[in-house]
């Protein structure tokens, strides 16, 4: 059951790419260097990928220069592992030290850049995590001056939010065979179950056809519908009249696919018929504007038309889709106001959703990645009937 091999990591001219955008876009931004603490920052520059990011105790530290080589000022412990890498330039400390975590070290190769503009980006904005104690960030900030740290997101996002063909390689593949699970799953499924025996099942499927990691398995049922799409799965019996959703981020070397499928245990009624079909054609109008130009306004438009006319009661979930990658959500969003503009190598998802009668809902999903003339479909599109389940 295994999916088609795929490589894995990446030639060294991929991250030597990543550095030379970067350095254009701290350019434009009037920034020295970027600081960088969270793991999918880390592994995105150098290609340190470690299970160790399980542990809060040690902080990791990469510096992008804008003029020189990448710097990583990490825990003694994962030397021989980012020496591996393609980054030759790597300090160590014997951490946990908390007294002196990493920071002095860190002060010292910050205040060692060439200096332009007098800034350092660091991960300070929205969807951006700083992993390190912030009184040592203060402290650091303190130590550096008259460098002054200030938000490097704009470059991050801008790195990021395309994604290169070898990215996308991996994304599609991990949409692939999630698609089959998807396809095979009915065939598992029976009323009686559970939520959670239901993606349990799931969680096989993926992990028998080559994925790393389910880190995202939501299961949520009800009668005709479900009144969300965050929690779960529950050792709630799904009874005959039930609709299930199961969402997943799945994740193969380190990339995610993020999308759904509903299941109808019995013949579905009307209501929840209907409500799939809008969910399914939104998505498809989604599918169908997405192309360089537009903004994520304008999908948001095109599927939100669809789900009014269909008489849509609301959307709590706040947007119909995001941008997708190393993390299962990344930026932008598609709602109202976002109007980030749509450009090649852009990876979202499109998702509308819906709530149909009071507490119940029915939410879409499918994958796709922006091309010069229209969009790359990367799942296995979901038929426009929901599933029934005997």
């Amino acid at each position: 059951m295994n999916g088609s091999i795929l490589a894995r990591g990446f030639h060294r001219a991929e991250f030597e790419a990543r550095a030379e955008r970067a350095r254009a876009l701290m350019t434009a931004h009037e920034l020295d260097g970027l600081l960088v603490t969270s793991e999918q920052h880390v592994r995105y520059f150098t290609g340190f990928d470690s299970q160790f990011w399980a542990s809060p105790t040690r902080p990791w530290f990469v510096i992008v220069p804008r003029e020189g080589e990448l710097i990583a000022v990490i825990p003694e412990i994962g030397g021989p592992v980012m020496a591996r890498t393609w980054v030759d330039d790597i300090r160590t400390w014997p951490a946990p030290v908390p007294e002196d975590d990493g920071v002095t070290l860190l002060a010292d190769a910050l205040k060692s850049l060439p200096a332009r503009f007098g800034r350092i980006g660091a991960e300070m904005g929205p969807e951006m995590v700083l992993r390190m104690p912030a009184a040592d960030f203060l402290r650091i900030g303190d130590m550096i001056a008259p460098l002054a740290f200030t938000d490097g997101t704009p470059v991050l996002r801008g790195l990021r939010g395309v994604k290169s063909p070898a990215e996308i390689d991996k994304i599609r593949h991990v949409c692939q065979f999630t698609s089959e699970a998807f396809l095979a799953l009915p065939a598992k499924l029976h009323a009686g179950m559970t939520e959670w025996q239901a993606c349990r099942d799931m969680r096989i499927e993926v992990l028998q056809r080559g994925a790393d990691a389910s880190p995202y398995m939501m299961g949520a049922s009800g009668p005709g519908g479900y009144d969300n799409i965050i929690m779960g799965p529950t050792q709630r019996v799904i009874e005959t009249g039930d609709i299930l959703i199961i969402d997943t981020g799945t994740t193969f070397d380190g990339y995610y696919c993020d999308f759904d499928r509903n299941f109808a245990f019995g013949k579905p009624d009307d209501d929840a018929k209907r409500a799939h079909e809008a969910v399914w054609k939104a998505t498809q109008a989604g599918i169908d504007a997405a192309r360089p130009g537009i903004t994520t306004t304008d999908l948001w438009r095109a599927m939100g038309t669809v789900l009014e006319e269909a008489g849509s009661l609301g959307n709590n979930v706040g947007r119909l889709g995001h941008g997708l990658g190393m993390q299962l959500t990344e930026w932008p969003s598609n709602r109202p106001g976002d109007d980030t503009e749509l450009v090649p190598g852009m990876v979202m998802t499109i998702e509308p959703g819906m709530e149909f009668a009071p507490g119940r809902m029915m939410v879409h999903e499918e994958n796709i990645a922006v091309t010069q003339d229209g969009c790359e479909l990367l799942t296995i599109r979901a038929a426009p009937d929901m599933p029934v389940v005997g």
